[in-house]
């Protein structure tokens, strides 16, 4: 290592379904959407995260968004390659670098994942000048960002609702006991809302109107005790075809979305029902911890908590939990060498 130490770089990188975050000397330095847009006849890319965020939807057929990553894992080798590459070479730190730099990267992987699917993280993180690369479970960075002690020989359970996948996991002495993992999440509650504006409204509206619709006034149950205002609609009326407008309030999206927090509930109660007793005895004192941005639906917490009779926490700044404990983990990589993949 010696000389070449200050030629290397080190990032931690959450390479999520919905987005991407890369922290880079302790700062969050890339929040983006995980989307490119390519030329159909050059096959460039033509725009990243944000900027092909707003594209979608919107294209003609010379471009064409692409969500590189399904289900947590990568869909579009290339793609998936060109977008962390222009993620990195986003970095406002390493622009001024004559050459780049090696990498010594940490990444996390959605926990259900396969052999291969992992080597695919792997190559496209080496691609992109990855000299050392080092992955670690979802659940487990996500611990470690809320600020759980991993280490210790206690009990923990973690909900990790992502865009692809919700991670369930009982960690304990720095290692998962039992977990779940499930393409149920942000993308699944997207699609709900737009089957049920179809069926129910007789209004198409695409990904990101429908997107706007969950944040807005996404709910997991009927009784809110802040209800959110309701909110106007837009999109195609499928009977006449002419654009129109409707009202909806919080109650359609969580009847909208039942279905599919309920099989989020019988998740976490199966993992539960999995956990060995001396663990289920200190998860029912330190109760559940919920990360990612399907944790900030409206009630969700509350719902969960009725279902499982256990305390519900939702960790600070939900969206970043999983790559501030992967920034973490990079800090101290001799410390968690045991919880990483190499």
């Amino acid at each position: 290592m010696g000389f070449f130490d200050f030629l290397t770089e080190e990032i931690a990188i959450d390479l999520g379904t919905a987005n991407t975050l890369i922290i880079h000397n302790d700062k969050v330095v890339v929040d983006s959407p995980s989307i490119v847009a390519r030329d159909r006849i050059s096959g460039k890319i033509i725009a990243v995260g944000k900027e092909a965020n707003m594209m979608q939807g919107k294209t003609h057929e010379n471009i064409k968004t692409i969500r590189p990553l399904k289900d947590g894992v990568i869909a579009d080798f290339d793609a998936s390659e060109q977008m962390i590459s222009m993620f990195i070479k986003n970095i406002p730190a390493l622009k001024k670098k004559l050459f780049t730099p090696a990498l010594r990267m940490v990444v996390c992987i959605p926990s259900g994942i396969t052999e291969v699917e992992m080597r695919a993280v792997k190559e496209s993180c080496e691609r992109v000048n990855g000299k050392e690369v080092y992955l670690i479970h979802e659940p487990m960075a996500a611990a470690i960002g809320i600020g759980i002690d991993i280490m210790q020989p206690k009990g923990n359970m973690i909900v990790d609702i992502g865009g692809g996948t919700t991670e369930i996991a009982v960690i304990a002495l720095g290692g998962i006991v039992c977990d779940k993992s499930v393409k149920v999440a942000g993308d699944v509650f997207t699609n709900d809302i737009i089957y049920y504006m179809r069926t129910q409204h007789n209004l198409y509206v695409g990904d990101r109107t429908a997107e706007k619709i969950k944040i807005q006034i996404g709910a997991a149950t009927e009784d809110l005790e802040l209800p959110p205002e309701e909110m106007s609609v837009q999109g195609r009326d499928l009977l006449t075809g002419k654009p129109k407008q409707v009202q909806i309030s919080y109650r359609e999206i969580a009847k909208a979305l039942d279905k599919s927090i309920l099989r989020i509930e019988d998740s976490v109660m199966e993992t539960l029902s999995q956990t060995p007793p001396e663990l289920a005895a200190d998860i029912y004192n330190t109760g559940i911890y919920l990360a990612g941005g399907g944790s900030m639906l409206r009630g969700l917490d509350k719902r969960l908590s009725q279902k499982t009779d256990l305390p519900v926490y939702i960790a600070e700044d939900p969206l970043r939990a999983v790559v501030r404990g992967t920034g973490i983990t990079l800090k101290n990589l001799p410390k968690f060498k045991s919880v990483l993949i190499k």
